[in-house]
């Protein structure tokens, strides 16, 4: 099961004079990462490198902002990959310190800062969630109503006409078991739609 963050946390590493500043948050997708980076461009005035990396499904990336390909960004990504994360950011601020830290030293501070911030992390699972859309006759309303609940879905729509019709969302996990419950006590009744 994925996770995300529940909140932004923080670290901060001295390596030769160099100073790295980390930080990994919930981010949904990649048009926020980039706003994120923009706001640290405007607080840390004095950066040489702000690098980052997203987990967001088809908007992942990773980005090294000047430092030598690959001793950024994608270190960074693979630190986030192995907690399986989903939906989070990674950015590490670097103040230039005076000494060249070649790429293996790179490599290592990108990972380390990432790697403290992710150490006082609260991780929270990532439930994945489906939507369901049915119609049924006004008699088996409360019966669909208690059923959701029970199920912990959350009804988005509901609309009164020759039937009723309801929308709701739930975990994918425990959307075959509703609605296999439904169609039993719904006596087939329970017609389904496209969500």
């Amino acid at each position: 099961m994925p996770f995300s963050l529940a909140r932004a946390v923080h670290s901060e590493l001295i390596i030769k004079k160099s100073r790295f500043i980390g930080c990994v948050e919930p981010c949904p997708d990649r048009a926020t990462a980039q706003a994120r980076v923009d706001a640290l461009w405007a607080e840390h005035e004095g950066a040489v490198h702000i690098c980052w990396a997203l987990l967001a499904g088809g908007q992942s990336a990773a980005v090294d902002d000047g430092e030598p390909s690959g001793t950024a960004g994608r270190p960074m990504l693979e630190v986030m990959r192995h907690q399986d994360l989903e939906g989070a950011l990674a950015t590490v601020v670097r103040y230039w310190g005076g000494t060249k830290l070649g790429a293996g030293g790179l490599v290592r501070a990108y990972t380390d800062a990432v790697a403290q911030a992710l150490l006082k992390a609260e991780k929270v699972p990532l439930l994945r969630l489906q939507s369901l859309r049915c119609t049924l006759p006004y008699a088996f309303e409360g019966l669909l109503r208690r059923e959701l609940e029970a199920a912990g879905a959350q009804l988005l729509e509901v609309q009164h006409g020759s039937q009723v019709e309801a929308m709701f969302s739930l975990p994918e996990s425990a959307a075959a078991s509703l609605v296999a419950r439904l169609n039993e006590s719904g006596q087939g009744r329970i017609a389904w739609l496209k969500a």
